[in-house]
Formats: C-alpha cells, structure tokens, sequence
C-alpha cells in the first residue's frame, strides 16, 4: 500500500480495527509499518492509545455516537473526529481543531451490484451533499479551523475505477467547500473498502493502477489550486484479509437429504457465510497433512451451533460462477472431494479480517484461540488470543446463589 501511493502524494494508512482487533497485529503495524488507526468504540481507541498511537495517529469515525464515546474521544491527546451527522456538531463537548465529515453522495457515485454496505441512498452512514457546506458552517463558528472529508460507500471491491471515482468526487467537493468558504479541506480520507479474492476465479485488486490514477488527479488538483491534500486510507480487509486461516478437525461426514460435512466451528470463527452468503475457499487435508484431491461432489461445510445457518458454505449463496466450474450452487452446496473423512482438517482461507473479530458465542459456543506467525517462518509462531473457556463465558453474568460455586467444582472435575 505505501509503495503504491508514492511521493508527490502525502499518504497514510489508517489501520481498521474493527476488521482485526488484535493488540499484537495492531502493534506490528503501527510500530513496523507506521500506520495509524481507525476506531470506531472506545474499545478500539483505549487499545490504539495503548500501543502509543495520539492525536493524528487515530481517526474516531463516529457513529450514532454517545456523549461517553465523544468525551473519550478528546482525552489523552485527543483524536481525529470523523463526524457521521450534522446533528452531532453541538455535541460534542471539547470541539477539536480539526474535524471531518462523513459524506454520503447519495445518487452522485454508482456503486457496484452486492456492495455489502448497500446504496449510498439508503445507508445509515454520513451527512447528505446537501448539508456540506452547512455542517462546515457550523464547524467553524465551534472554533475548528482544519478540516477533512471522509468518503467510503463500498467494502470488499474488487474494481479499480472505484476508488479513483470517490477520490475525484472528494476533490470536487473539497474545490466547492473552497470556492463557497473560503476554507481548505487538507486532508481527504478515501475510506477502506478495497476487495482481496475471495474465490479462486477473482482477480487482485490492481492498486498501483489505483495510486498511479489518484496521483494524477491530486497532482491536477494541486497545479489548479495551489495545494495538494493528505491522502488517507482506512483499510483493514486488504491488509490482514488473505493472511489468516480457519483451522478445524472435521468431526462427522453425514448423509441426511443433502450431504454434509461438519467441522467444529463455523458461526464462531467465520459468521460472513451466514451473515452475507460470503465465499470463503475451503480445502481439505488428511491427518498426515495431504491435500484431499480425486472426484468432487456437492456438499455442505457446517458447525456445531442449533443454528442452520451455521455453516462455512452459505445458505443464501454467491451466484453459480462458470470459471470456478461450478464450485457453488445458490443454495451454498460445494463441490468438495468426496474422499473426506472423519479427522480430516479443514482450511479456510482469508479469515483474517471481518472473522473472528465478528464471531459470536451463540448456543454459548466458545470462541477459537488465535495464533501469530511473527516472521512467515513457522518457527516463531505465538498465541496471541487464548480459546474461550465456559468460566470465561459465565464470569459477567450475575448467578443465582449457589450457582457459581456449583458450576467451578463441575469445571474443575
């Protein structure tokens, strides 16, 4: 990402938290790679503060956010506010110097069919076009004297044109808030967004396409009105999305009306299936570690939950894809080895992002632990999340008397 926005262009990556909230993944990239970090709870920013990042180094996009989240937010060093409302403006308690807005465009950009965020018309997200130059208004009079825009209407895109459509459309609106104020809009934040593949037949996003074309048009920028913004970035998916992997023994291979495989966890590890009909490419290995291969069938990847949608294949699936051959029907059925055994392990991809980070424990399923690969060798492998244990489950919940100690000696036997 820093290779592809190069020089002319004054650029930085804030790392999404929301997609990984890992301590020891957001310490590596803001110690090793410079990257800051966007927030979205208290949680997230207490964490980021933690690993030293203040100030600049945090962007807090808010949303239907609580005068605690705001108040929280000014502490410490403070923060980059992104704010989601126009409402928001007089709530804030410690107005800060500097400010952005969230701009929704509305009908003004076309975004690509099965964007998960939706229409930009019907989203939850952002000021209207309408509302700019007023929201800026009433920044100023608040006493901010910098200012920033904060555009993103889509997650997980795979097309380059995208984001340089945003980019240019941030750029017009900044030359209009100049043109009508007076005032210069420095920093402009493109959003996350940008796709990784998920299935075998997609294509990489081609992002030096992307920066060399956002390039040109800050560059344009800059000899039309005598200064270049900052160019910001919020992605968490295209960074940590391909590295992380599902790793699970499968536990019974059953043949009800349909066939299906199920796995210990599902729902618990990886809920995009059930909650998007996402794709994420699974395959299968025998115990000695050997590719399960030979004649393929239709089938099913399930968890354990009392939850039919608990499952790696999703119900409401992708469309039939002719370059996969076939792999996915529409009801979520996959073409998978029929060799698959009991104590096979199951590996599915690009679960690093926007995956354990939204696992639930439903059915009071427990969540998985984590590990970390320091340096790609294998040989410096740590745990940096520990699995979840039904004391941890139960340790907030307020139990009758009695029933604590009752269900330690059941733990301990």
């Amino acid at each position: 990402m820093k290779s592809a926005f190069p020089p002319p262009l004054n650029y930085r990556q804030y790392f999404a938290v929301k997609a990984l909230p890992e301590p020891w993944i957001m310490d590596f990239l803001f110690k090793e790679h410079g990257f800051g970090f966007d927030c979205s709870s208290i949680a997230e920013l207490a964490m980021a503060r933690a690993l030293g990042a203040k100030g600049d180094d945090i962007i807090y996009s808010s949303n239907n956010t609580s005068p605690e989240e705001f108040a929280f937010a000014s502490k410490d060093g403070g923060s980059v506010l992104n704010l989601d409302d126009i409402s928001f403006i007089p709530l804030v308690p410690v107005f800060p110097k500097r400010i952005f807005f969230r701009l929704n465009p509305g009908k003004r950009i076309t975004t690509p069919e099965g964007n998960v965020i939706g229409d930009p018309y019907y989203s939850k997200y952002g000021i209207t076009y309408e509302q700019i130059i007023p929201a800026y208004k009433a920044a100023i009079q608040r006493g901010a004297t910098e200012f920033g825009i904060h555009i993103m209407i889509c997650s997980n895109d795979l097309c380059a044109k995208h984001p340089v459509r945003v980019a240019r459309f941030a750029l017009d609106v900044t030359a209009m808030i100049f043109r009508k104020l007076g005032k210069k809009v420095d920093r402009i934040d493109i959003g996350g967004g940008f796709g990784i593949p998920y299935k075998p037949a997609d294509r990489e996003l081609n992002i030096e396409w992307v920066g060399a074309e956002i390039s040109k048009l800050f560059c344009g920028f800059a000899a039309q009105h005598g200064w270049m913004p900052m160019l910001m970035t919020e992605c968490g998916r295209y960074l940590t999305g391909p590295h992380g992997i599902l790793v699970n023994p499968v536990l019974h291979v059953m043949q009800k009306y349909r066939h299906f495989i199920g796995v210990a966890a599902a729902m618990t590890g990886c809920p995009r299936p059930a909650f998007y009909g996402a794709y994420h490419h699974a395959d299968f290995l025998t115990p000695k570690g050997n590719l399960r291969r030979g004649p393929r069938h239709f089938t099913n990847i399930v968890g354990p939950m009392c939850e039919d949608w608990d499952r790696l294949t999703a119900k409401s699936s992708a469309r039939e894809c002719p370059k996969c051959g076939h792999i996915e029907r529409k009801n979520g059925e996959r073409l998978l080895p029929w060799s698959i055994r009991e104590g096979d392990i199951s590996v599915t991809g690009n679960c690093a992002a926007h995956s354990a980070a939204m696992g639930g424990t439903y059915n009071w399923q427990l969540l998985l632990m984590a590990l970390f690969d320091q340096d790609g060798t294998n040989e410096n492998t740590i745990m940096i999340r520990r699995a979840q244990t039904m004391e941890d489950l139960i340790r907030p919940i307020i139990l009758p008397p009695g029933v604590r100690e009752k269900l330690k000696r059941m733990l301990r036997s």
